[in-house]
């Protein structure tokens, strides 16, 4: 199948899936965590979608989307430095820590094979 957007890629569809996930397993942390450790969670696993999105925007420039895909990594590892913290706090269990962390580790292996494998398709 032929690539025509960013949402023909399988690693944004799973990146958008994680950030949904752990939007809903962060609408129950405590209300004094809302400006911090939630929103400190939201918006790198966000970024990571975003950052592909963005990215095939500018895939003309192979290795402007490969920089994005760099960052979207970078976010996915925040994310994940965010959801230790959330289990740590006793705010997601360890089955759902266990959940969205191995998607992040699917999602990063993901991301590093369409970086190294990107090249000019040509696409018009």
């Amino acid at each position: 199948m032929a690539i025509k957007s960013f949402l023909d890629l399988e690693v944004y569809h799973l990146a958008h899936n994680l950030a949904m996930k752990i939007f809903e397993a962060t609408k129950h942390f405590p209300k004094e965590e809302k400006y911090s450790l939630t929103d400190q969670i939201r918006r790198p696993s966000r970024s990571v979608a975003g950052n592909i999105a963005e990215g095939w925007g500018k895939r003309n420039y192979i290795n402007s989307f490969k920089r994005h895909l760099i960052d979207a990594n970078g976010s996915l590892e925040e994310s994940k430095s965010w959801l230790l913290f959330a289990k740590d706090c006793h705010y997601i269990t360890d089955l759902i820590y266990k959940e969205l962390f191995g998607d992040a580790e699917i999602i990063g292996t993901k991301l590093w094979r369409l970086h190294n494998s990107w090249r000019d398709f040509s696409i018009p």
